[in-house]
């Protein structure tokens, strides 16, 4: 029996919950979900049984669009859609030459958030996408972006490290919270990158971070279509298996790609130099030469994703991977989640002397 005056750990329970939920009620009103955690875009991975799984679990499930033409990505969202009624968003690529065209099927699907990757995006696309009722959201890897993104009119930002798994920045999460949530109170920013447990997230929650997004954490779902070797090979790596991909000429700058080591890395080392060979002789420019890059990614993922091919396929992970240590329904991973970010405020607020958190 808790002595006079020091409440229970169920009042430090219920107390840790209600401050939890005042971290992140912004993310989630901005999201419309009852957990601020969105679903990372992974090509292949993040389509309607994975998404439609997040958002019904109350987070936010977020459609890769990736290589996908206009007609496949309408049949996307029209599926995911029969799948739930709750918010979802869908990502698309800056450097997909059909962008407008998509961005076209997201406003004729009505869908109520877009995620811009890849690049910095135009102004007039923003404005597009806002102007089909869609809240738009950008990924800022420095503060000068951010603060370019938020003047262009962006919604949200998502600020993902180097942690991350697929392309990503040079910076890692940590020192981007540290210089953009300081500054950047305009607009609600997501954290990213390297992201697998409650206390993480709770970590970015109070330095300011509206909410969280987790990608590598979700491959082995349980409905994840991810191959059983693809979901294998997560269950068996660690943190340092997820090394970056090596740019072999300044000249021709590569965005990194993170991913588990295999064959399947080295074959990208080659490509990319039979790419820069013909692009120093002229033979195609820079922007070709990057989409073919982009090509190679893709069809590597793909082998590695849908047809299991681990050996010779793409493997992309974050650093989290470590953490993945077996398949689980997306209900119980952000079950446990959230948990450990509440069993963390009760460890605090019992060292505390049982003073514990306000509510909200």
């Amino acid at each position: 029996m808790p002595r006079e005056g020091i409440p229970a750990d169920s009042d430090r329970e219920a107390r840790a919950r209600g401050r939890l939920a005042a971290l992140w009620r912004r993310g989630r009103e901005f999201l419309g979900t009852e957990i601020a955690i969105m679903g990372g875009a992974m090509s292949w991975v993040s389509e309607r049984y994975l998404v439609s799984a997040l958002s019904n679990a109350g987070a936010f499930g977020v459609i890769a669009c990736g290589s996908l033409g206009p007609d496949q990505l309408a049949e996307e969202i029209a599926a995911t859609a029969a799948m739930t009624r709750r918010p979802f968003a869908v990502n698309l690529i800056t450097l997909h030459p059909e962008i407008e065209r998509l961005m076209a099927v997201c406003a004729e699907q009505r869908v109520g958030h877009v995620v811009l990757a890849g690049g910095l995006p135009r102004g007039e696309w923003i404005r597009r996408i806002k102007d089909s009722g869609a809240k738009v959201m950008c990924f800022a890897p420095a503060l000068p972006i951010a603060r370019k993104l938020v003047k262009l009119g962006v919604d949200a930002l998502v600020i993902e490290g180097s942690e991350a798994g697929g392309h990503t920045g040079p910076v890692s999460t940590g020192v981007l919270a540290q210089e953009i949530l300081p500054e950047v109170a305009e607009v609600p920013v997501f954290a990213a990158g390297g992201i697998g447990r409650g206390e993480a997230v709770l970590a970015y929650l109070e330095m300011g971070a509206a909410g969280c997004q987790l990608g590598t954490r979700f491959v082995c779902a349980t409905e994840s279509i991810a191959h059983p070797e693809f979901k294998k090979a997560f269950i068996r790596a660690s943190a340092r298996d997820a090394v970056l991909s090596v740019q072999l000429d300044p000249r021709f700058p590569v965005i990194p790609v993170r991913a588990l080591a295999n064959d399947g890395t080295k074959a990208f080392i080659e490509t990319q130099r039979r790419v820069i060979e013909r692009f120093t002789a002229g033979e195609i420019d820079q922007r070709a030469a990057q989409l073919e890059i982009e090509h190679f990614w893709a069809g590597a993922l793909r082998r590695a994703v849908i047809d299991g091919d681990v050996r010779n396929g793409s493997l992309m992970a974050g650093q989290s991977v470590g953490l993945v240590t077996a398949e689980q329904p997306v209900a119980e991973i952000l079950a446990e989640i959230v948990g450990q970010a509440v069993a963390a405020l009760v460890r605090r607020a019992r060292a505390e002397g049982g003073a514990g958190s306000g509510g909200g």
